[in-house]
């Protein structure tokens, strides 16, 4: 993080000691430092617009959706507090394709440097390109997620000329810009070519043209077919030697210099980044204020997703968690909840995280409709408001069903053929969950038939347990196995609780924790009967022999 962005931070952090801002969450006070940054540099509030690039050269996945959200977010606490805002979704769809992503034919390959425009959609003819196929994912999302946004199409903003006005000033300031570059990263290549890549009349490329000179009166660069090198692989280009009018939309900026076109024409206020373009956004704050004469955009920077092994989240590097598999086991609001509930840090994307976000949205829920308590203010008022953030501040009257995703995952693995929906709430009655309706039970069948179709079963998070508490479990698994009924399933807790010195209440905790992930759950004797007692007593047997004991 920049020292503009640890002073924006700063003040945030000092604001927030003062007094709950909005709904109390982190980007109420962002907006709030927005805000104020923007009165202070005297410009208007009449519309604060936040921005999010969409990459269109690969599928989307959950970092692609964290990036719009986290400006979204800032939009929306930018009308909390009173003013008018909107989420810019900018496709970089005049993008060139600079590697086949992982799951496509390599047949792709002959399309490498072509941008993505351009590209016929490989699925078929669904969509009029390939760039346009992949952004319809990420929008697909968004929608979904409940986000609104103004969409812009890149191929269309330089076609339709609203770059018009910061191509041309950049055009001629190259010699600037070179510098500006040079200074920042170190890199000289722009101080011998333009920041703008023409597509090739002859080959229809974009990144294996190199543009050389400019003719300010004409508007016209001459550029030069040679080649590039992208992600470590020469691209030959065929050699033809043309120039093209730049304000024809027949090419684009570098992103080098792109954001700070963008961020002026679009007049961004805002725009959250990912570590891995840090560089290429401190070039931009430069270019836009000593060439644009635009001061940029407040900026945070946060950390990228990480796959379970700790790797970066890539579209091409083969490991994308895609939003459209979370939405087939989780809620819009549970990926909202991801997404939110931390800025800074890194964050995991993967299956497992579903279960316990689901039940964590529970959790917010029962704070926000007063049915559990937090008794200190500034942190209700935050969970409060994280939860308005999930549902996008458009929350549910009521609350819904809560069932522990765990809990949901067991009856659906043996509830029979045909009529698993039944036989799921008829569980569910007869443990007294359904006693204050049923609003969204429906919705986590489904997502629960899901998993077990394609995963079995919820990985269990390990249990620690003390020695007395594994004696106590030790215990109940004989009890089990010489129990009949409900009534033995649900008296053999109690009797193995006395045996070991634990009270009931305990064990019954420590019980729920091994079975469903939490300290309560449904009443013991007819769970078991209906999950099955040697199913029971393989999840105990197997958390005996997994667990660290304290």
């Amino acid at each position: 993080m920049g020292e503009a962005e640890e002073s924006e931070m700063s003040n945030i952090r000092r604001s927030s000691k003062l007094k709950i801002i909005g709904r109390g969450t982190w980007y109420d006070k962002a907006a709030a430092e927005l805000i104020e940054r923007e009165r202070h540099l005297g410009r208007s509030l009449d519309l604060i617009r936040t921005e999010s690039g969409l990459g269109a050269s690969g599928f989307p996945h959950i970092g692609s959706l964290g990036d719009a959200l986290r400006n979204y977010a800032v939009a929306m606490g930018v009308k909390v507090q009173g003013y008018n805002s909107e989420l810019i979704a900018f496709s970089d769809d005049k993008d060139g394709l600079r590697k086949v992503p992982a799951g496509l034919p390599p047949e792709m390959e002959k399309w490498l440097g072509y941008p993505v425009s351009s590209i016929p959609d490989p699925f078929g003819d669904c969509h009029d390109s390939f760039g346009a196929h992949m952004t319809s994912l990420l929008l697909e999302a968004l929608d979904i997620s409940g986000a609104e946004y103004n969409f812009k199409s890149g191929s269309k903003i330089y076609k339709e000329g609203i770059l018009n006005d910061e191509i041309v000033t950049m055009m001629e300031n190259t010699d600037k810009i070179g510098e500006i570059i040079k200074e920042e990263i170190g890199q000289e290549k722009y101080t011998e070519t333009l920041p703008y890549f023409a597509v090739c009349e002859n080959c229809d490329r974009i990144y294996t043209t190199n543009t050389y000179r400019y003719i300010p009166d004409e508007h016209r660069v001459l550029y030069k077919c040679e080649g590039m090198e992208v992600k470590g692989r020469w691209l030959k280009g065929c050699g033809h030697k043309g120039e093209v009018d730049v304000l024809a939309g027949k090419g684009k900026l570098s992103w080098k210099v792109e954001f700070a076109a963008r961020w002026k024409a679009l007049d961004i206020r805002f725009e959250a980044y990912g570590k891995d373009i840090a560089d290429s956004v401190r070039v931009n704050d430069r270019i836009c204020r000593e060439i644009l004469d635009f001061e940029p955009p407040m900026h945070v920077q946060y950390e990228m997703f990480l796959d379970r092994g700790g790797r970066k989240i890539s579209k091409s590097a083969g490991n994308v968690f895609t939003p459209q598999v979370w939405y087939r086991y989780g809620s819009p609001q549970s990926l909202n909840l991801l997404i939110f509930k931390r800025f800074v840090g890194t964050k995991s994307g993967s299956v497992e995280e579903i279960p316990p976000h689901m039940d964590e949205l529970d959790l917010l829920e029962d704070i926000f409709f007063g049915k559990r308590k937090v008794a200190d203010e500034m942190e209700q008022a935050k969970l409060t408001g994280l939860y308005e953030y999930c549902w996008m501040h458009k929350p549910p009257e009521t609350s819904s069903v809560h069932v522990p995703y765990n809990l949901m995952v067991n009856l659906a693995k043996v509830a029979p053929e045909r009529s698993e929906a039944d036989f799921i709430r008829e569980k569910l009655e007869t443990y007294g969950i359904l006693r204050d309706g049923d609003q969204g039970l429906e919705q986590r069948i489904t997502l629960a038939l899901n998993w077990v179709e394609d995963y079995g079963e919820v990985e269990k998070r390990k249990v620690e347990l003390t020695q007395d508490m594994a004696k106590a479990v030790n215990r109940l698994i004989k009890l089990l196995k010489e129990a009949d009924d409900e009534d033995d399933y649900q008296g053999s807790v109690f009797e193995a609780a006395r045996a070991e010195g634990l009270s009931p209440r305990a064990l019954f905790h420590i019980v729920y924790q091994i079975l469903i992930g939490q300290k309560q759950g449904p009443r013991f004797g007819p769970y078991v009967a209906a999950i099955g007692k040697n199913n029971v007593i393989k999840e105990l047997e197997k958390t005996l022999e997994t667990s660290k004991l304290k």
